[in-house]
């Protein structure tokens, strides 16, 4: 649909308003459901994204300017669509348009065609002021049944840290295929200390210069860090394990490293070969399970596990509410199987880089733990003295314990553990 077929933006508000009521009410992701939106055009894709996300990071201060004009919670299609609207208002769209588009949106479907009276008294109301003081609202907390485990671990003040993070969203990172510095001055970023290029507003990622030529990939300045901890070295046979969508991978091979990428699905593998081709970069990749592969003797592995991806939700802040925490002991197990199995591939000497992009314990330094104490032969590498690793992201146990709020002046960084484990020659 163009948009002179669609003036009053419909269609992208319908897609927008599919998004946010499959992550808070199907319990579903947005990566689940973003091939929904793949009839509409490009621009329409992105704004319907775009609103989902401001909208799903919003929802608390919607809803506080929703509850005193609400008698009775209404159905889950229309409090969706006023959370959206009031967030779109709050943004500084025209409010007339607003509440018409979605007046009309919920007159067109059946089972809410008679809650359009109340949807544009509602949002008359929330254009008519609701909204002033908007900014000066509380930051949405996290849903409780993450937040609980996060003070447990690091103290309210630190969760109220990472709120700001998450409700603040998070900039674009690349790696550079190159110079990190030359990428930065073209692109006119800003070179982050650990070698990461930062993009403010970025605009369509793959208009951007270099991106044909795969000068680069995209890749948050935290997900870059295991890989350069790694340390990669022209010829080494190195392993990456749980390797999709494959920005590990790229810096690896990059390296010069002799690399095997193997993950459990096909179909992302074949987005991590099509990075390989554009970035011209070599590399071999093979679908498997990583607790059956028994192709051992690796100079080195690096094993992304399976986690939580609670460190992620500046960029997907629909995970707090399409999760409820039920899979986090799978999970663990999971951690745990993979890592004890790779261990058993490394050749004496080698070194296994383990991380997850988690802000638990359980699936970080827990892990670690476990693996020292049931094998004497293996010890933690000490972290490299580079002057950006600030001391209170060093962890007890060696690891680097990376966290939402960490560098908030400048954008933050995902949540990630990252531990260096070498078995003993």
């Amino acid at each position: 649909m163009s948009e002179t077929s669609d003036p009053k933006g419909l269609a992208p508000r319908r897609a927008a308003l599919r998004l946010v009521t499959g992550a808070t009410d199907e319990a579903r992701l947005l990566s689940e459901l973003t091939p929904t939106l793949d009839t509409l055009p490009a621009g329409d894709r992105a704004r319907a994204l775009r609103l989902a996300t401001d909208t799903l990071r919003a929802l608390g201060r919607a809803d506080r300017v929703l509850k005193p004009l609400l008698a009775r919670r209404p159905p889950p299609g229309v409090r969706n669509a006023l959370r959206l609207a009031t967030v779109e208002i709050a943004q500084g769209a025209a409010p007339h348009g607003v509440v018409n588009a979605y007046v009309e949106i919920i007159g067109t479907t059946r089972h809410t065609a008679k809650f359009r009276g109340l949807v544009n008294a509602v949002l008359r109301k929330v254009g008519e002021g609701a909204t002033q003081g908007w900014d000066s609202l509380p930051v949405p907390n996290l849903p409780k049944w993450l937040r609980r485990p996060l003070a447990e671990a690091w103290g309210d003040r630190a969760v109220q840290r990472m709120e700001h993070a998450h409700f603040h969203g998070a900039p674009l990172d690349l790696t550079a295929k190159g110079d990190p510095q030359a990428l930065a001055d073209s692109l006119g970023g800003t070179l982050l200390p650990s070698g990461s290029v930062r993009l403010a507003d970025p605009g369509q990622v793959s208009a951007l210069p270099g991106y044909a030529e795969g000068a680069w990939w995209v890749q948050d300045a935290a997900a870059a860090i295991p890989a350069r901890l790694l340390g990669p070295q022209p010829g080494e046979r190195i392993l990456d394990l749980c390797a999709a969508p494959g920005g590990k991978t790229l810096q690896l091979a990059a390296a010069g490293a002799d690399v095997t990428a193997l993950d459990l699905s096909e179909a992302r593998l074949a987005r991590l070969a099509e990075n390989l081709a554009r970035c011209r970069l070599p590399a071999r990749t093979e679908a498997a399970d990583a607790r059956s592969f028994d192709v051992g003797g690796w100079d080195a592995i690096l094993l992304d596990a399976p986690c939580s991806a609670t460190g992620t939700i500046r960029r997907h802040p629909d995970l707090p509410h399409a999760k409820d925490g039920a899979e986090f002991a799978g999970l663990i197990d999971l951690q745990a199987d993979l890592l004890s199995h790779a261990l058993t591939l490394l050749k004496p000497g080698g070194r296994l880089v383990y991380c997850t992009c988690s802000l638990l314990p359980d699936e970080g330094e827990a892990q670690i733990d476990a693996a020292l104490a049931a094998d004497p032969g293996l010890a933690v590498d000490p972290l490299p003295d580079w002057p950006w690793i600030e001391a209170d992201w060093r962890s007890s146990e060696g690891g680097l314990r990376l966290r939402p709020d960490f560098w908030g002046d400048s954008g933050g960084m995902d949540g990630f553990y990252i531990a260096t484990l070498r078995k003993r020659a």
